[in-house]
């Protein structure tokens, strides 16, 4: 078509008016795009608390193992009443190699000592006391159990924690005290004392890379902390950078944040309860358990308790509960009275160790990533039953939510697990499912996430907690609750769905599990129901439930056979006690 000449300019500017409209169009919807994506990340990344090098050393080392030794062990109980003469004192056998070398067969990597429990006995050479390892038969009052450790330590490649309590019984101030005195003209004295023995430990046996002071800590250490400590992690005090979980059941909150705002940190006494995803300080979570804790729950060794010690399935479904959630284990030891930690604990922390590796060793296949979404393309269909997920923690604690998928033999993504905090190590199981991908959705972060291992795995084991989502006959966890979850003076209408776990004909306990109460208030915690109801058989049916006296537990009765489409539900209405908490809810089959 012919244009006539004087209309060429304006051809050639409408054209040109266009294109740039065009590509402002396309530029805005991309800026838009980006923006849409990048907010949530811009309003969030400059609150992200970040580790220090301590923490994140320590968060890495995932066991650590606690050894307990003290005069109450030769008194066959759990705190010292200073009953025995310490004279008597003499654990012949007593080898620092030999603990090294248990902590190594489970992997542990660190080794925390009990160097001074609340009766006051300490184990190194000390002027500040005469109630300690100088007056002893060992070694003819010479030995120093504290530097043995600390060499054996270093010849096995293993960090040294220290727990010295605060208080001292000799001087009134004992079990909770924090090292105040009852006789307050006594406090100046003993804050004397103890300050000479902290430094001592730290400065002479080091490098001390954790300090406990078990209930807080009310002697003036900070500066010594400040001084001699500052690679170190510490544990309740003014200057504590860890928490306690809150329980010592070796379980972990589900979600497990490390963040914690600073107020509720320098109380020096927070726990799991305290974390806030939104908080404003980092201060990963220590998960201690005893070993002897089979129906008891023992520190220190005594004679005939080897029938308390945890099994190994036992042992697993800890690790599952801590190390799996991103906490730390602090698994306990008991040295006997010969100094040496009996042969048949030896073999229990072999076997765990063991089983750790056999199950967690060789993943199937893993990536690591910055984006929202990973895939590992198994090449084939592949039976798996677990994953992991780890975060670069040096930019901080980011996910919030995700789901893990896999692709079926019909080409469709089916949900395999679905999950919060990842933090550390999350460990996600399953039932056994054929499957040619398995792929992370990061929902939601509060910046990019950072996923340093995406692994999936086919765990087989002779041990039954393997899959306990098919053995009923185990507690199992289908639903928890945060410290904000519950008000304490609205009740809140929960629903249950018990569909998939009460499958069968039987009873089932449903069990509300307090893992962390704030025992900062001296309220009354933990939860209070009303109104429960059960739908069961496509109606309400109240006679199949019953709640426990004096118990936080519901049993469920299932005395027939129902349609598959008739769905078993549990409604109620809970609030909370005054002093908050956090727990978990389990279900278990009753087995008679």
């Amino acid at each position: 078509m012919d244009i006539p000449i004087n209309n060429h300019f304006l051809f050639r500017h409408n054209l040109l008016l266009n294109f740039i409209y065009m590509i402002k169009h396309m530029l805005c919807k991309a800026i838009l795009g980006l923006l849409f994506v990048m907010i949530p990340i811009i309003g969030y990344s400059q609150d992200i608390p970040l580790p220090s090098e301590a923490q994140l050393r320590w968060q890495k080392y995932e066991q650590i193992m606690f050894l307990c030794l003290d005069p109450c062990t030769w008194q066959g109980r759990e705190y010292d009443n200073h009953s025995y003469p310490i004279s008597k004192i003499n654990p012949k056998q007593l080898d620092t190699d030999q603990w090294c070398k248990v902590a190594k067969s489970w992997d542990a990597k660190m080794i925390l000592f009990v160097a001074k429990h609340a009766g006051g006995f300490c184990w190194w050479q000390t002027n500040t006391t005469e109630y300690g390892i100088k007056n002893t038969s060992w070694r003819n009052g010479n030995g120093d159990v504290l530097r043995d450790l600390s060499e054996s330590c270093k010849k096995y490649g293993l960090d040294l924690g220290i727990y010295v309590y605060p208080g001292d019984e000799q001087w009134g101030a004992g079990i909770g005290s924090g090292g105040k005195t009852e006789d307050p003209t006594k406090q100046e004295a003993y804050n004397k004392i103890y300050r000479q023995q902290l430094t001592e430990v730290l400065t002479k046996y080091g490098p001390i890379k954790e300090v406990w002071f078990d209930g807080n800590c009310h002697v003036p250490i900070n500066d010594i902390l400040e001084k001699y400590a500052s690679d170190a992690v510490i544990l309740q005090s003014k200057k504590a950078n860890i928490r306690w979980v809150g329980n010592e059941d070796g379980i972990a909150p589900n979600p497990n944040w490390y963040m914690v705002n600073k107020k509720d940190l320098d109380t020096g006494i927070s726990t799991a309860l305290h974390s806030d995803v939104n908080g404003d300080c980092y201060a990963p979570v220590e998960v201690d358990v005893p070993m002897l804790k089979n129906n008891a729950h023992k520190w220190f060794w005594a004679p005939n308790t080897d029938h308390l010690l945890l099994s190994v399935e036992q042992l697993m479904n800890l690790y599952y509960k801590s190390v799996g959630r991103g906490a730390v284990l602090l698994l306990n030891s008991t040295p006997d009275t010969t100094g040496l930690i009996p042969v048949s604990h030896v073999k229990r922390y072999a076997e765990f160790g063991k089983e750790i590796k056999k199950r967690f060793a060789h993943p199937i296949k893993k990536t690591s990533g910055n984006t929202q979404e990973l895939i590992l393309d198994l090449g084939k269909p592949t039976v798996v039953n677990h994953c992991i997920l780890q975060e670069q923690l040096e930019k901080g604690q980011r996910v919030t939510s995700y789901t893990i998928e896999g692709l079926d033999k019909d080409d469709k993504w089916i949900l395999l697990s679905k999950g919060t905090s990842i933090g550390n190590k999350k460990i996600d199981y399953f039932p056994n499912v054929s499957v040619s991908q398995v792929r992370l959705r990061i929902q939601s972060s509060k910046s990019i996430p950072q996923i340093s291992n995406f692994a999936v795995y086919q765990v087989e084991s002779d041990l039954s907690d393997i899959l306990a989502m098919n053995n009923l006959e185990k507690p199992i966890v289908i639903s928890s609750w945060e410290k904000d979850t519950y008000s304490e003076e609205e009740w809140t209408d929960v629903v249950f769905d018990l569909t998939p776990y009460v499958n069968s004909i039987g009873h089932y306990d449903i069990v509300f599990n307090l893992l962390a109460g704030d025992y900062i208030t001296r309220q009354p915690t933990g939860l209070q129901f009303k109104d429960w109801k059960l739908e069961m058989y496509g109606k309400e049916f109240p006679e199949g439930i019953t709640k426990l006296e004096g118990k936080n537990v519901f049993r469920i009765t299932r005395s027939q056979q129902t349609l598959d489409e008739f769905p078993t539900r549990l409604r109620m209405k809970i609030k909370r006690n005054p002093a908050k908490s956090t727990g978990e809810v389990t279900i278990q089959r009753i087995v008679y």
